[in-house]
């Protein structure tokens, strides 16, 4: 019998993997480095490829707190990972849904 779904310990969304064990991240062929909460944050956006998930659903999934409306602080972090992540030249995987929120690009 196969384990359920949530006890994946490797997320891969198109050319980037997640070893949730090792919490390392790889884009293609290079070893990623991220900070505990960039790693915290992709991993959610990796659980929830090609769906937009909102600042809110962020704060409360990745920091555990309810709806913030003044903070940047999802902003900041997802500004970081789009450097470590969206290299330039390559093919970028995090956008911006403008007033809505964010996805990973997962085709």
């Amino acid at each position: 019998m196969p384990p359920p779904a949530d006890s994946t310990t490797v997320l891969r969304v198109l050319d980037l993997q997640l070893d949730l064990l090792r919490r390392e991240a790889i884009r293609g062929d290079e070893v990623l480095q991220l900070t505990t909460q960039e790693f915290s944050l992709l991993e959610y956006l990796c659980r929830n490829a090609g769906r937009i998930v909102s600042r809110s659903m962020i704060l409360d999934q990745v920091w555990g707190m309810r709806i913030e409306p003044d903070t940047n602080v999802v902003d900041v972090h997802i500004y970081r990972l789009r450097g470590k992540v969206d290299k330039p030249g390559g093919q970028p995987m995090i956008r911006t849904i403008r007033g809505v929120g964010y996805v990973l690009r997962d085709k």
